[in-house]
Parts: C-alpha cells; sequence; structure tokens
C-alpha cells in the first residue's frame, strides 16, 4: 500500500453519500412516505451535483486538461468519466426503487398511469380536458431557418417530436410541459387515486399542437445546465454588489448545458441533431424509463397523510431544561452558558432571546451573520424590529449563498429599508459564520452575550438538520466576536484570536496545532484520542496530518456524513483512524472537534467542515465548550452516534461503506433516542 491509497477522489466520494440516500429509499424499514422523500432527495442531489461538481469538471477541461487534483491526482477528464460510469449505474439502482416504490402506491391505492396502461372510456375525457385546458397554454416550436432552436430552461421537462411531411425533411418541434399554469398531476377516472403526469398527456397529444406534419417519434427531455459562476471573477466595480448578484443569477439561468435526461428511446440521429444543437456530447445524454422529475411524490405522500404507518412518527422539538420558563433568556445566559441541540431541542430560546435584545433597554446593538433563512423569517422580524426600536443593528448578509442569492437578496432590502446597517461580504471569500452578538450596556461599560452554531438561522431546517448552538455570556469569547464583526466591516478577516477558531487565517493551523499536541502525547506513551464530527473531509493538508497522527498512534473516530476524502483502515497509514457516517430521518449537520482524554479534552463546535472551502476560503468560526456539564453532553452524543446500528455506515479501506444492522442486538437509533431524551428531560421539568 502507498500513501495514495489513503485518499478518494472528492467527487466519487460525493456519489458515495448520495448512494446512502438511495440506500433509505430502498430499505423496508423506512416507513413509504419517507421512502419516497428519500428518492426524491437523491434525485435533487444529483441535479445539484451536475449543476455544480461535473460542471466545475466541464470548466476545468476548458482551463487545463492535464491539471490533476490533489488526493488521487485525477486529471479533470478522467475525474468526469468515472463520474458519469458511477451515476449510470446510480440511475439503474433508483430506476428499479421507482419501480418498487410505484407499485408499493398501487397497494396503498394510488396509480401513476399512461396511454398505454388506461382504458378506452378514459381516452375521450383526457382528449377534452387537453384540448379545452391544455391546448390553448401550449407553445409549440418548429425548428427551421427561420424559427431557431429555443432556450430550454434548466430542470424543466420538454416534449420533444420528430416530424415529417410529404415534401420536406424530419424536424424537431419542441413543447414546454412545465409552468405555473400546469397541474403536475391529472385525475384519470379510471378509479380514485389514478393519475397521469401532465408531460405524458401533452406527449401523447403532440399530433394537435403539429397538425401539417407527421409525428414519427416522440420523448421528453430535461437539460441541466452549468450553475458554476463565480461571483467575483465576474464583479464590475461600476456596479452595486447586490444589483451584480442579480445579474449573476441572470447569467447562471444561462450557461451551458451539461446533462440531458431523455425519457424514451429515439432515434439516434435525432438524439445527434439535439446534441449539436445544445453542445453536448453523446456521453452526456441519459435515457431513463422513470419520470424526470419526482417532484410529484410529495403530491402522493399528502394524499396519504391520515396513514400514520407510512411515515415516521412525528416528532416535536422540546425545551431545553436547561432554562426557566417565564425567565428572561438574556439573564440565564448571563448565569450559565446554554448549548441548543436542534431538532431535539427548540430553537424558540435562541428567537426569544433576539426578540428581547430588540426590545431590551439595555441592549445598544446587534451584530448578526446570516447565510440561510427560512422563507418567512423571526430572525429578521427581530432584527426589523430592533432597528426600529433604535438600537444599533450591523447585518452582513451573504450574497453568494448559492442557491439562495435572490432569498438573500430581497432580505438584505428589507433589513436595509428597516435601517440596519447591512454589507454583503468580503471579496473573493464567503462570509459562512454562524455569529450573533449581543451588546448590553452595565454600569456604562459594555457587557456581550455571544452565540455561536454549526447551523442557519433557518426555522424550518431547525427542525430537520442536527445542529448545536452555543449561548454564552463569556465576556473573552464576546471580545473575539466583536474583533471578528469589526474585521467583516472593514471588509478584512482577523489575522489573530485566542478564544475562538475564525477561518481563513485561525482555524486550520490551530486545528493542525491542536493534531500535533495529540501526536506529542502519543509519542510520550500517553493515551492520544482525536474525535471530528463535520458534514465533509477533503481538506489535504488536515488528511495528511491525520495521517501522521494514526502513524504516530494517536486513535481517530471521525463521524463524516458526506464527502470523506480520507480512507480509514489502511495498513501503514490509516490503521488507528475509524470513519462512520450517519444518514437517516434528520440530516446530521452539526460540527464536534474533540482532542484528548479525559479532563483534558479540548471540544469545539464550528461552522466549517474540514473541507480547503471552508478552512482558508469561507469566514468560519468555531467556539470552545468551557463548561464541563456541556463537555460530557457532547461527549454523550459522540458515544451514543458510535453505538448506533440502524443508520451508521462504517467506512471500508477501499473507501466504500458497509452499513451496520442490529442482528440479535437491541436496535440503536441514535436519532430516535436523542429525541427521547429530549422528551424525557422536558417531562421531567414540566415543560415541552
Amino acid at each position: 500500500m502507498s500513501l495514495s491509497s489513503c485518499f478518494e477522489n472528492r467527487e466519487l466520494s460525493w456519489l458515495r453519500f448520495n448512494e446512502r440516500v438511495l440506500e433509505e429509499a430502498e430499505d423496508t424499514r423506512v416507513p413509504l412516505c419517507e421512502r419516497l422523500s428519500f428518492l426524491k432527495i437523491f434525485q435533487s442531489n444529483l441535479d445539484e451535483f451536475f449543476m455544480v461538481r461535473i460542471g466545475s469538471l466541464h470548466d476545468q477541461m476548458l482551463l487545463d486538461r492535464e491539471a490533476r487534483e490533489n488526493k488521487t491526482h485525477m486529471t479533470p477528464g478522467e475525474q468526469l468519466d468515472a463520474c458519469l460510469i458511477r451515476v449510470r449505474e446510480l440511475c439503474r439502482r433508483r430506476d428499479k426503487t421507482y419501480r418498487v416504490l410505484m407499485d408499493a402506491l398501487q397497494e396503498q391505492g394510488i396509480t401513476l398511469v399512461d396511454f398505454h396502461s388506461i382504458s378506452p372510456e378514459s381516452e375521450p375525457y383526457l382528449s377534452e380536458v387537453f384540448t379545452t385546458e391544455y391546448l390553448p397554454l401550449l407553445s409549440p416550436n418548429v425548428i427551421s431557418k427561420k424559427q431557431p432552436f429555443p432556450f430550454l430552461n434548466n430542470k424543466e421537462i420538454y416534449a420533444i417530436a420528430v416530424l415529417s411531411t410529404k415534401t420536406e425533411k424530419e424536424r424537431i418541434g419542441i413543447v414546454p410541459c412545465s409552468g405555473a399554469a400546469f397541474h403536475r398531476l391529472i385525475e384519470v377516472p379510471e378509479r380514485k387515486g389514478c393519475y397521469m403526469l401532465v408531460e405524458e398527456l401533452i406527449l401523447h397529444y403532440l399530433p394537435l399542437l403539429f397538425p401539417n406534419y407527421r409525428v414519427i417519434s416522440k420523448t421528453l427531455a430535461r437539460i441541466t445546465r452549468n450553475a458554476d459562476i463565480d461571483a467575483d471573477e465576474t464583479y464590475d466595480e461600476d456596479l452595486n454588489y447586490r444589483d451584480h448578484m442579480v445579474e449573476v443569477i441572470r447569467r447562471r439561468r444561462k450557461l451551458c448545458p451539461i446533462r440531458m435526461e431523455l425519457s424514451r428511446q429515439i432515434d439516434a440521429a435525432i438524439v445527434a441533431r439535439l446534441c449539436e444543437q445544445l453542445q453536448l456530447d453523446i456521453e452526456q445524454v441519459y435515457e431513463y424509463d422513470t419520470p424526470l422529475d419526482v417532484s410529484f411524490f410529495s403530491m402522493f405522500s399528502d394524499q396519504l397523510r391520515g396513514h400514520a404507518d407510512l411515515f415516521f412518527a412525528p416528532r416535536h422539538p422540546q425545551d431545553s431544561p436547561q432554562l426557566e420558563e417565564g425567565r428572561s433568556i438574556l439573564d440565564q445566559v448571563e448565569d450559565h452558558d446554554v448549548l441548543l441541540h436542534y431538532p431535539y431541542q427548540s430553537i424558540r430560546p435562541f428567537l426569544r432571546m433576539l426578540d428581547e435584545a430588540a426590545r431590551d433597554a439595555s441592549v445598544t446593538s446587534i451584530r448578526m451573520t446570516l447565510y440561510r433563512l427560512a422563507s418567512d423569517s423571526k430572525v429578521v422580524e427581530y432584527l426589523v424590529e430592533a432597528a426600529e426600536n433604535g438600537k444599533h443593528v450591523d447585518v452582513l448578509v451573504e450574497l453568494k449563498a448559492r442557491f439562495d442569492e435572490e432569498n438573500n437578496i430581497e432580505w438584505s432590502r428589507r433589513l436595509e429599508r428597516a435601517g440596519c446597517h447591512v454589507i454583503y461580504g468580503i471579496e473573493h471569500l464567503k462570509v459562512h459564520s454562524k455569529l450573533c452578538l449581543i451588546t448590553r450596556v452595565r454600569n456604562g461599560m459594555p457587557f456581550y452575550i455571544t452565540q455561536i452554531g454549526t447551523g442557519n438561522y433557518n426555522e424550518k431546517t431547525s427542525r430537520l438538520y442536527t445542529d448545536l448552538s452555543l449561548l454564552t455570556s463569556d465576556q473573552e469569547i464576546g471580545k473575539e466576536a466583536l474583533t471578528v464583526f469589526q474585521a467583516l466591516l472593514r471588509g478584512e478577516t482577523v489575522d489573530h484570536v485566542q478564544e475562538l477558531l475564525v477561518a481563513p487565517h485561525c482555524l486550520q493551523n490551530k486545528l493542525i496545532d491542536l493534531i500535533d499536541g495529540e501526536i506529542a502525547k502519543a509519542q510520550a506513551g500517553e493515551e492520544a484520542l482525536i474525535r471530528i464530527k463535520v458534514n465533509s473531509l477533503s481538506d489535504k493538508l488536515l488528511m495528511d496530518k491525520l495521517v501522521e497522527a494514526s502513524c504516530a498512534g494517536v486513535k481517530i473516530d471521525m463521524i463524516v456524513r458526506g464527502i470523506c476524502c480520507l480512507r480509514a483502515g489502511v495498513p501503514g497509514y490509516t490503521d488507528n483512524i475509524r470513519i462512520m457516517s450517519v444518514v437517516g430521518r434528520f440530516l446530521e449537520h452539526s460540527r464536534i472537534y474533540a482532542f484528548g482524554t479525559g479532563e483534558r479534552t479540548r471540544y469545539y463546535i464550528a461552522s466549517a467542515d474540514w473541507m480547503t472551502r471552508n478552512t482558508v476560503r469561507r469566514v468560519e468560526v468555531g467556539v470552545p465548550i468551557k463548561d464541563a456539564g456541556l463537555k460530557r453532553r457532547l461527549e454523550g452524543i459522540m458515544d451514543l452516534m458510535w453505538k448506533d446500528n440502524s443508520s451508521a455506515r462504517d467506512q471500508q479501506s477501499d473507501g466504500s461503506y458497509v452499513r451496520r444492522m442490529p442482528g440479535a442486538e437491541e436496535v440503536v437509533n441514535c436519532q430516535n433516542i436523542f429525541y427521547d431524551e429530549a422528551y424525557r428531560m422536558a417531562s421531567q421539568t414540566g415543560r415541552k
């Protein structure tokens, strides 16, 4: 084995993660409607993978075909080839899973049909529906010298027809099948619960849209476009930055296609013509037997809401036992640190604290970084209230939060209108930190209350993602948080902090120092331990240091949900490293770093994954957990996750994953147990 065998390509590792999502859709232990959701997530994940990662590889091919990534030394072309082979394998599994799920839906009284499987009595009804409700709304295009090939929108579905007449050569007809006026599902009067997709209806009646042609063959098509655009590289200094981001969004919608999906086989010559028009290679064309977009699954799930056995048992975030009802959150945080664990515990205490700060006469300012927000954000509401109440409110709204740019632009406008001081980040760096600083004045002196978390200030995702949020009145932490904000307001980053971990200059190097500390312990013959929980691991510098630590005898346990470019258990290199992934009902999003054993263990929670983009290309913040009780809670979280035998997968030395199964053992599902514990603690304090 060589050192290179310790590493995995980033893109292939991501595909292994999405395979784990697909496994949830395949798992018969998971309730049916939840399996539908997992299959929908698998497909939306894959769409984003093409738009961002495959799009980026295509861009790299144009810049330097011979460039090699730093882990497996693959060129962009080699990565593309390997990814597309793997994607086709996964899509075959997806198609098989889709058929299994549709059979299971049929047992629940829901059927999806096409024109091959309806009764003769239904066709007149569907014909009437098409001619009266849809035909007037459709815009058929016939490609010719005078009618150029139309622009095909990203991820929308189009009906494609091969057309001929007695006098002309074959032409291509294109009809958009998406639109706000179209209902995706059309009820078929065969029996209750029988539906047809609108694109299948349009495809069947294409001859009515092209009356002067004969339809030789037809298919449904869906285009995926590259979304990898560098907002800073294209920045025009003559534009307001927010106006520039509006332009970036507009340009992204028109970037080049990188994938074409077809629902049926059509003549190869026609596929070649479509590829020529869209500037695609034939390898970028995918033919499926399943619908090109399975978002309609959510409509089926809505119809089955009355069947509790088809869903996970309902769970609701509980109040923290660390906090008393009816007493100021600000005052309680002054008494002791509070650690909230979402979704098991509610985000409400933080929202209450922000609401209090907006109205508290002793509060003079609120500073906050915003990356992703809920569509109906209480956070923005309270910041607006604070500004209107005369507080000084500084808000950094990250306009480069991918696919949330439009939402953030609108939030920034609303905050500005209310009198908040809004800034938009730093050139060439995303501000990804989850940081809030409330300043009170006591006896003429500032007093700081700081919140630092692992997840976004999004009330909706706080019920779906596992995250940690520290509320503290530690004044040293507060002063350093102020230093971070003051640097951001100047368009700069901090170069030195004592307490916090702050990327891009004071996080990666501090992590290396912490790992070196454990290496020194191991070399001195003492017990040495590193425990890490992150979403992704791809930072080569940190991975090299972890390999060094493993070789020195440091025991390393890592919980990595998604991308993991390090392989555990490679003889001679990573023998002392264990890596596992948990993919379950809730998306594992919290980041925990722990270094040491026993009383000397140093714990941190942070917004940063161990990826180069987080450690040196973003502003991220990590915070030490000092309270002994909170340290024990973090230790308990890590311990329980390692005992999971339901949602956990162990990474093998070849980079593959093997799912743990309970067998004769008691089932341990860490997420269920965390919720059970939250309910138990809430009931003991009489609060829910």
